[in-house]
């Protein structure tokens, strides 16, 4: 981290856009500035439909942190969903140009930038190169080699690709906001150091995030980024199969999913009557609690039951030996993580309460990617740029000069 350096993160989902503006203080830790939420428009479960009201979106939640810290901002980081990545895993074995004077930060770069250097698919972009480990002459697996003592070393890495449709259709969008992107970041990639403990960060862990219309899942090996995708499903369709099921107001439907939050009919105590006020043939009716909770397992284990086919196809089911819950779309509902566990036959947790200790839960996917960016190894400089408001109005300070988000 750089101590002063000034990270703006936004998420974009379906339902919602997330904000957050952070400073690396005296401390090495993330200070929180700013965190703006607004209702997003033009995206459907992960596909971008309408720039223009997308763009609007963003410039409402922009403009509401930029009155309240009185800055302009004029770049960010994004995230992306899992199902626009690729990730190619990929080593290269680099000399070090002095071996008695220890590896060098440049032989690193030297290094990052031989493992970028690859033959990318059509359709595809590159938008970062993630380091894993770095194996020494010796033998030795180390995460920073710089001053190492080693005639030569390898760098293990993943290099991201994105769907370079996807990223042109971004570019237009924000610079319709007139901010530019310092860098791209897959959903679960930000997500990890965050999310996953001590212990599940060196496992062979899979971290699933429901949102409001889709369930990003990322897996890692240790360090090792994996794999990651994202389904069409999320929290918005339990309250959409309830209002349908019981044909009753989309509102009436999410007020029954948040009281009676339940994933598994097994764990109702007390199967209580519950009056329908909204049902749209205009009579009112009185139905169980079981109904509503009999609705939403069915979901929750549709869910999973998607989860598992995706993985189960790509050949990586066996590997994994724990499962974390996120997003706001299944972390309120209880007993969805005995759902997981009967469908994937996996551990399944949700992720640590404490996390919303650090950040309110419509904001922890946008808090996790300025995390990451400031956690960033190797790179020179993070920050996103600002304009700050003095006395005599307002004057650029340029907190990114170089980006080197790419290591270039």
């Amino acid at each position: 981290m750089a101590i002063g350096d000034v990270i703006v993160g936004i998420d974009m989902g379906a339902s919602k856009i997330s904000l957050v503006v952070g400073e690396v203080n005296n401390f090495n830790q993330i200070e929180v500035i700013c965190n703006t939420c607004g209702k997003s428009n033009g995206i459907q479960k992960d596909k971008i439909i309408n720039e223009n009201k997308l763009a609007e979106s963003i410039k409402e939640v922009v403009k509401e942190a930029e009155k309240e810290m009185g800055m302009d901002i004029n770049s960010a980081y994004i995230t992306i969903p899992g199902k626009y990545i690729t990730i190619v895993q990929n080593s290269v074995t680099k000399e070090a140009k002095d071996k008695y004077s220890g590896i060098s930060s440049k032989d690193v770069s030297n290094a990052l930038m031989q493992a970028k250097d690859i033959d990318i698919p059509d359709g595809k972009k590159l938008i970062d190169v993630v380091t894993n480990n770095f194996i020494l002459d010796n033998g030795k697996v180390i995460d920073d080699p710089v001053g190492a003592f080693s005639s030569n070393f390898t760098l293990n890495a993943q290099i991201i690709l994105a769907d370079k449709e996807y990223i042109r259709i971004l570019s237009n969008i924000f610079k319709k906001v007139d901010i530019d992107i310092d860098g791209v970041v897959p959903t679960t990639l930000a997500e990890k150091n965050l999310i996953l403990d001590e212990y599940e960060q060196k496992d062979y862990a899979m971290l699933i995030d429901v949102g409001g219309e889709n369930t990003d899942i990322g897996i890692f090996d240790g360090d090792k980024y994996v794999y990651t995708n994202s389904i069409p499903v999320g929290g918005n369709n339990i309250t959409n199969d309830i209002e349908i099921v019981l044909n009753i107001s989309h509102d009436e439907a999410e007020k029954l999913k948040k009281q009676y939050s339940l994933a598994l009919k097994s764990y109702i105590d007390n199967d209580s009557e519950v009056v329908l006020n909204t049902v749209k043939d205009g009579s009112e009716q009185i139905i169980k609690s079981s109904n509503i909770v009999e609705i939403i397992e069915a979901r929750v284990e549709q869910i999973f039951e998607l989860v598992n086919n995706d993985i189960s196809g790509q050949g990586i089911k066996q590997n994994i030996n724990n499962v974390i819950l996120t997003g706001q779309g299944i972390t309120s509902i209880s007993k969805s993580d005995i759902v997981g566990k009967i469908t994937l036959n996996i551990p399944v947790k949700f992720c640590n309460s404490k996390i919303n200790e650090i950040a309110k839960p419509s904001f922890i996917t946008a808090y996790s990617l300025i995390r990451y960016i400031a956690l960033r190894p190797f790179a020179k400089t993070v920050s996103s740029s600002i304009d700050t408001k003095s006395e005599g109005g307002f004057l650029r300070k340029t907190l990114e000069k170089i980006k080197d988000f790419f290591y270039s």
